[in-house]
Parts: structure tokens; C-alpha cells; sequence
């Protein structure tokens, strides 16, 4: 069983000013990037959505269909939009060791395409 709090307690974190950071920190990053790389990222998450595999930034690297952003916060800003959109969603197994060697092979999200945009893109 889980000990529960009814109220925050104070010191601790709160979840909802958590939530408006990350939300608030990703469209800065949206703001602040280069359009023809978010443009040229886009396209390499839909076209790795497409293929129905789970993947990971890393894999549009070293797929040849992006290259490493100015700054590594723009790669969430890109699969942020991409999930709002529908393009892509968390993979079942969510989390995977990345296969970027500077990050030392730290826990990574993995996406995948949705059913919806998979359909979609093939008619």
C-alpha cells in the first residue's frame, strides 16, 4: 500500500507546477529552433512513425534523416509536437536505454507511430 497525502506537503514537489514547467520549457524550446531543422525533424518522425517500429531520437541520426540538434531540449519540443498531432505515441515499452554515446546510455523515451497515423499516411 502507498502512503497518500491529502494536501502537498510543504517541501515536497508539486505535480502541477511540475507539468506547467515542462509544458512551459518545451515551447521555449519550440520557439527558439531553427525552422529548417524542425521542419527536416518533422518529416523524419513521420517518416519513422510510418514504419510502425519503435524508435528513438537517436535512431533519426543515425538513420541519416536528421541531424543532432544545436541543443539536445530541442529534441523534446519535436516529439512533443508530434505526439499533440497524433503522429506518433509513447511505445509499449516506453523507455529504453538510449544509443546516443554522450549520454551514456541513460533511460530515453521510445515512440512509435499511432494506428491512426499509420492508415492515414498509407492511403
Amino acid at each position: 500500500m502507498q502512503l497518500q497525502f491529502p494536501t502537498p506537503v510543504v517541501g515536497t514537489v508539486d505535480p502541477a507546477a511540475g507539468e506547467t514547467a515542462r509544458r512551459t520549457g518545451i515551447a521555449r524550446a519550440v520557439e527558439n529552433t531553427p525552422a529548417d531543422w524542425a521542419d527536416t525533424c518533422r518529416a523524419a518522425i513521420e517518416e519513422m512513425a510510418r514504419r510502425g517500429q519503435p524508435f528513438q531520437a537517436a535512431d533519426l541520426v543515425a538513420e541519416g534523416l536528421v541531424d543532432e540538434p544545436d541543443s539536445t531540449a530541442r529534441w523534446g519540443g519535436a516529439f512533443s509536437a508530434a505526439a499533440t498531432k497524433g503522429v506518433i505515441q509513447h511505445a509499449p515499452t516506453d523507455t529504453t536505454k538510449s544509443k546516443r554515446a554522450t549520454v551514456h546510455r541513460s533511460l530515453c523515451r521510445q515512440w512509435i507511430g499511432t494506428a491512426q497515423y499509420r492508415t492515414e499516411a498509407a492511403a
